[in-house]
């Protein structure tokens, strides 16, 4: 086996997209609890609870786990790109499903203030696009491996808030050969489909790619699932617990490239 390509995924896998979620969410709520006096932690909770309730019941929620879009990026999402006629229902529900989640979030606790929800509403975005972080060794990496292979990207979302994220570390983007979004495609990791797209992208086989991603469900059983090596990049020390093995596991991105290297040997 010779690897050619490395397929990576973009969040919390290159970008630090946990933590800038985390600290939008930190902020926005500390200034309703500036306000109501609500506990931070307990807020922030509440929101993601309420959030994750209200945005089951749409009729877009299928189509969002199948692209790979979950309820805290609609929290700042617009989605007013990709083609599929859903993403024009995600545009036309997304205001006032971010008023709904905050408003919901505060009356939960006890605060009945629709007016301080649409405030939150529209704080959280700004503080999410103000926030854009990347794993210290990702830049390290990506200037090893450009060196002897392909590098292709290939990120689960919608074609406009992926495209922000990236636009938001722009010096990321030169790196990749390619990029793959799969609201742009119409399917999300794990689709067979998708992975057979982003290797005609770059001209390779499976068994010349790996695919280095944070999610079982996603990038590793989308790997498994084309005859990909398949790389988990697990930072938290979670256990394996279901049928979704990967071949491989690291801890940091550090240990990619000597990995690859084993590999081709």
């Amino acid at each position: 086996m010779t690897i050619k390509a490395v397929l990576f995924d973009l969040d919390d896998t290159l970008l630090w997209d946990d933590r800038s979620v985390s600290e939008a969410f930190r902020n926005t709520c500390q200034l309703a609890a500036d306000e109501t006096g609500l506990d931070v932690e307990a807020l922030e909770a509440s929101v993601r609870k309420e959030a994750r309730a209200i945005y089951e019941k749409y009729e877009t929620f299928t189509f969002t786990q199948m692209i790979g879009i979950n309820p805290f990026e609609a929290l700042w999402g617009n989605f007013r790109k990709g083609e599929h006629e859903m993403f024009r229902k995600l545009e036309q529900l997304a205001p006032t499903y971010r008023d709904n989640a905050w408003t919901a979030g505060l009356a939960a606790l006890g605060v009945d203030n629709p007016a301080l929800g649409r405030k939150l509403a529209e704080y959280f975005p700004a503080q999410r696009r103000s926030l854009p972080y990347v794993y210290d060794e990702t830049f390290s990496v990506l200037d090893e491996l450009r060196k002897d292979y392909k590098l292709l990207l290939l990120t689960n979302g919608s074609p406009d808030l992926q495209q922000e994220k990236l636009d938001g570390m722009p010096t990321l983007i030169p790196y990749f050969d390619a990029i793959v979004i799969s609201g742009d495609f119409g399917e999300g990791k794990p689709s067979p489909r998708l992975f057979s797209h982003a290797m005609e992208r770059i001209g390779i086989t499976a068994d010349e790619g790996v695919m280095v991603g944070d999610k079982l469900t996603t990038d590793i059983l989308g790997a498994n699932g084309v005859g990909m090596t398949s790389i988990w990049i697990n930072r938290h020390d979670a256990k394996l617990s279901g049928d979704i093995v990967p071949k491989h596991e690291i801890r940091s991105l550090t240990e990619l490239p000597d990995l690859i290297k084993q590999l081709n040997q």
